[in-house]
């Protein structure tokens, strides 16, 4: 027979049966509508993060109780949820901004080159990217009182250790924002950390006094932690060791950078981060050890809630792991998740529910809300959701409860289908999720992830738990090799499956309505429980078909006018490329802007035929066509004439420069200088139709980034006079004073 919640929406009605059928279909869907809660609350957050201004965050929360009051005018449950919803929306805006005022801290405006001394608060060790970085709380009133320094290992002093005072002559600079608009914001990032710089030594650390005996809880584990993470990969040399020493204490510092593409690349990557996998095996190994403990007295199993004694132990043994791994936010997030969790089992009620997990996931972003816009936050939950969405369903628990009765080879092959199921849902839900964040995922992550997390969980992390218990004995050397072997196994595999032809998928820009169709319709798919679920595949279509045909941008210009790079519309057999204007521009900026493009980073613009370089400045030619565009870049810091360099300016559409350039520098379009990137930051340019996307646009006036108001480009007219296309092409060196 069929419900409410199957036919509210079935035949054509008329308007005044529209509100009754609602009505009548949230009746029917009444348990699922507490699941909104977060989904309102994380909305709410997001537009703190999102509208730059404060204006428009105000406007916002005005706009959530002009909702919540329209709500309560409405009545019946579509009202209550109206009414709920612009509660938690404004909620969320007003979490999010006392979060972001609570660590407000002194952040570096301009670049200081000077003598710094300190104290070190913490040492991270990341031999695997060459790279030694420490925390210093500076003498200097005058410095933020949090800043982070990076070394090479060659460089590190003896006794560079938390608490030890040391001295050196540095260069620290302010927070840098996202290297392209919508990127990364390494500046939020560091404004919720409290670090106010970064930086590196121009000369010789010197360790003034050693640190003190360790003083407090917080430091003898961070010494624990330290000294334990030295004895793994003391016994298990290699990346095998690196990655088993971050499986115990979260250290992921040693593991090489060929090892960490081989596991993002094969879809393996979430496996090196402390979270849901790692915690599931020690929740659910301490669970199933203390409930087969506690049923050897069957005084003890007839009398005692052995389920719920042995979850508690289950939650103690993962609130410790979690400390031991240092308590970072995957970590803690996963532990407060599977703690709530482990809190219904002794209460009784079902393990895996959306209920239960949307009350970790409030917990987790009251406390935390800059959490929801990492990617380790939502490829979580994304995940997490999905699955317990799949095993809550009818089809779900089909899947995963054969029938009893059934032959063997039946069980064993539903049994499979359903790792094969689940897999390949984690694994989209995962895919869309880092194609948002990393512009790249990998192909065969359910293939991969079908014998490296079983392995994980049957062999390596069980191999790991006896070779810790055994080491202090002295008798632990034959385990050690065996979790060095399962780890170099492990190895293995990621790089054969990241060797597989197409193993990376690539997509540029991800459009943030794209990103925001995917979620909302993921959220409507697993939050309903009736037919009107499958609306929820609209908003995915038209996501998916919006990322797949968004265009990456044509220019990408970074914050301080230094870089340019030009997305190539003849693409060879080896796909899109990107020409770049300097020859020495940095790994890390490829990779970015090669991400963001879906490009190779290995061109140059001086090599490209529509090209003309000299020593001190180049002219290219963005796209073909009508919406082409004529850039002209400064290479040099030599001054150049303005008979030579005016015609060039007025005859380009885009002027880019790491210098202030003069006011009779004229281009038909944008003049981006140092002045003007220096209030922009970053910048994106579309050629068709003409778009500019700036960094200040996007973070407005956040406390971490502050920026000038909202800079728009100055568009010549179409009746303005063109100048002839080659009155520009010849730059040339001059000692006339210019600029």
């Amino acid at each position: 027979m069929a419900t409410a919640a199957d036919t509210a929406f079935a035949g054509p009605s008329r308007v005044g049966r529209i509100a009754p059928a609602i009505d009548d279909w949230l009746a029917a869907e009444r348990a699922q509508i507490p699941l909104w809660s977060p989904a309102a609350f994380g909305l709410g957050i997001v537009l703190y993060f999102m509208l730059p201004w404060a204006g428009e965050r105000w406007a916002a929360v005005v706009a959530a109780g002009a909702v919540a009051a329209g709500g309560v005018a409405i009545g019946r449950i579509a009202g209550r949820m109206l009414v709920w919803g612009g509660v938690l929306v404004a909620l969320g805006v007003g979490i999010a901004a006392y979060r972001s005022n609570d660590v407000a801290s002194p952040v570096l405006r301009d670049r200081f080159e000077g003598d710094v001394a300190g104290v070190v608060e913490a040492v991270e060790v990341r031999t695997g990217r060459g790279q030694v970085r420490f925390q210093l709380a500076p003498d200097d009133p005058g410095l933020p009182p949090h800043v982070r320094l990076s070394l090479k290992p060659s460089a590190v002093p003896a006794g560079l250790t938390p608490g030890a005072h040391v001295r050196l002559r540095a260069m620290l600079l302010p927070p840098q924002g996202p290297s392209f608009p919508g990127g990364y914001d390494f500046a939020r990032t560091l404004w919720f950390a409290q670090i106010g710089a970064t930086g590196y030594p121009l000369g010789t650390a010197v360790v003034d006094h050693a640190a003190p005996p360790l003083a407090g809880l917080a430091a003898r584990l961070d010494d624990f932690r330290a000294r334990l993470t030295r004895r793994i990969e003391a016994q298990v040399p290699g990346d095998a060791g690196a990655i088993s020493a971050a499986f115990v204490t979260g250290d992921q510092g040693q593991i090489s950078t060929a090892t960490n593409l081989a596991m993002r690349w094969s879809g393996m990557a979430h496996l090196l981060s402390i979270s849901g996998v790692h915690i599931a095996i020690v929740v659910g190994g301490t669970m199933w050890l203390a409930r087969a403990l506690l049923c050897l007295s069957p005084w003890i199993a007839l009398r005692w809630p052995v389920k719920a004694l042995a979850a508690g132990a289950a939650a103690a043994a993962g609130i410790a792991y979690t400390i031991l791994a240092g308590a970072q936010v995957p970590t803690v997030r996963t532990c407060i998740g599977t703690v709530v969790v482990l809190i219904g089992v002794i209460l009784g009620r079902e393990a895996l529910s959306l209920r239960l997990l949307a009350a970790g996931g409030f917990v987790i972003m009251a406390v935390r809300p800059e959490a929801l816009l990492g990617p380790s936050f939502q490829l979580t939950f994304a995940a997490v959701t999905g699955l317990v969405a799949l095993f809550n369903s009818r089809f779900g628990r089909w899947l995963i409860r054969p029938r009893t009765d059934a032959p063997w080879w039946a069980r064993t092959a539903m049994h499979l289908a359903g790792l094969l199921v689940t897999g390949v849902i984690a694994e989209a839900l995962l895919s869309a999720t880092a194609l948002f964040h990393f512009n790249s995922t990998g192909a065969y992550g359910v293939v991969a992830n079908l014998f490296a997390i079983p392995w994980t969980e049957f062999v390596i992390m069980p191999l790991l738990v006896v070779a810790l218990l055994a080491d202090p004995t002295g008798l632990a050397h034959p385990l050690w090799w065996l979790v060095g072997t399962a780890m170099t196994t492990l190895i293995g595999w990621a790089n054969t499956v990241a060797a597989w032809p197409g193993s990376v998928v690539r997509l540029g820009l991800m459009p943030v309505a794209a990103y925001a169709l995917l979620v909302g319709g993921g959220l409507w798919l697993f939050i309903w429980a009736g037919r009107p679920r499958w609306f929820g595949v609209v908003p995915i279509a038209v996501g998916a078909t919006l990322a797949l045909t968004a265009r990456p941008p044509d220019l990408l210009v970074s914050a301080d006018g230094h870089h340019v790079a030009v997305l190539l519309d003849a693409y060879d057999d080896e796909g899109p490329r990107l020409a770049l204007l300097r020859e020495r521009t940095g790994d890390y900026l490829r990779d970015v802007w090669g991400g963001v493009t879906a490009a190779t980073a290995d061109a140059a613009i001086a090599d490209l035929p529509a090209g003309d370089c000299t020593i001190d400045a180049c002219v290219a030619r963005v796209g073909t066509g009508p919406t082409s565009l004529r850039l002209l870049a400064t290479l040099s810091k030599d001054r150049i004439g303005r008979p030579a360099f005016g015609p060039a300016c007025a005859a380009a559409d885009v002027v880019v420069s790491d210098r202030r350039l003069p006011d009779w520098c004229r281009p038909r379009w944008l003049k981006l200088d140092r002045t003007t990137l220096g209030a922009m930051g970053a910048v994106a340019i579309w050629r068709s139709p003409r778009r500019v996307a700036t960094v200040a646009a996007l973070t407005g006036d956040h406390p971490w980034l502050p920026q000038a108001p909202a800079w728009r480009p100055r568009v010549r007219r179409p009746e303005e006079a063109r100048p002839a296309p080659g009155s520009g092409a010849a730059i040339v060196s001059s000692d006339e004073p210019a600029y």
